[in-house]
């Protein structure tokens, strides 16, 4: 492989968003010449979601810049880990755990997330439950600072997460952001996954760049995807930002 040449985008949507939530992002990566590839999350379990974003990455054949959304936050920082092909990550208002560390225990370390109260919960028949927002709060905890008609198509093609999912910790012995540089983007009205939390991630990580934007929510990469593009940007280039 030659790590010389210009890395593909893949990016990793979370859960209860889907592959087209990166569109606009995806738009001002190909205005800049780059190559990008949205992943469909299975959103099954972080060892096979991390499994098959590995399988996506050998398809490519090529250096990779990984970024994910949320929970893909969690599958990005597995499916890395001893990964040669992936040169740096970028965490979109996302998970960034250490060994051990599941999105639900993360998601509660510090106080403002109030994704739990806008949850409705179903079985499955492969065990335990699957969760998804209630179509009448996603707007307010999702995706408030977008126009309450794309939050209703948002609503409609989410993609369900299990339990297992949520609660499992990650699994290798290093963290693959301990070995890789690492950027981070997010908003201050995130409702998910708290401001305090990201700060919190983006200095253990000992991030090489952080923005964080003023009003944005948790659809950061659909309400701005100017600065999830540039962070993205940052992390080709490998620029401080």
């Amino acid at each position: 492989m030659n790590t010389t040449e210009q890395p593909v985008i893949v990016l990793v949507h979370g859960a209860f968003a889907e592959s087209a939530s990166w569109n606009r992002v995806i738009e001002r990566l190909h205005g800049r010449g780059l190559e990008a590839v949205a992943v469909a999350n299975p959103l099954r379990s972080v060892a096979g979601d991390a499994a098959y974003l590995r399988d996506v990455i050998s398809g490519i054949g090529q250096p990779v810049v990984l970024v994910g959304h949320s929970y893909g936050g969690m599958v990005i920082t597995q499916a890395a880990a001893g990964d040669p092909a992936v040169q740096s990550l970028v965490y979109v208002a996302a998970f960034a755990p250490e060994t051990g560390e599941s999105a639900l225990q993360l998601s509660g370390k510090f106080e403002g997330s109030t994704l739990g109260g806008a949850l409705a919960a179903y079985p499955v028949t492969s065990g335990g439950n699957e969760f998804r927002i209630a179509d009448d709060r996603y707007h307010a905890q999702f995706c408030a600072d977008l126009e309450a008609g794309e939050a209703a198509l948002m609503a409609a093609t989410q993609r369900p997460v299990t339990e297992k999912a949520l609660t499992d910790g990650l699994e290798p012995n290093e963290a693959a952001w301990r070995t890789k540089p690492s950027w981070f983007v997010f908003g201050d009205q995130d409702l998910n996954i708290p401001a305090e939390l990201q700060r919190y991630m983006a200095e253990r990580a000992s991030a090489r760049g952080t923005r964080e934007i003023a009003g944005a929510s948790h659809a950061i990469a659909a309400s701005q995807p100017e600065a999830v593009a540039a962070s993205i940007l940052d992390a080709v280039g490998g620029r401080e930002g």
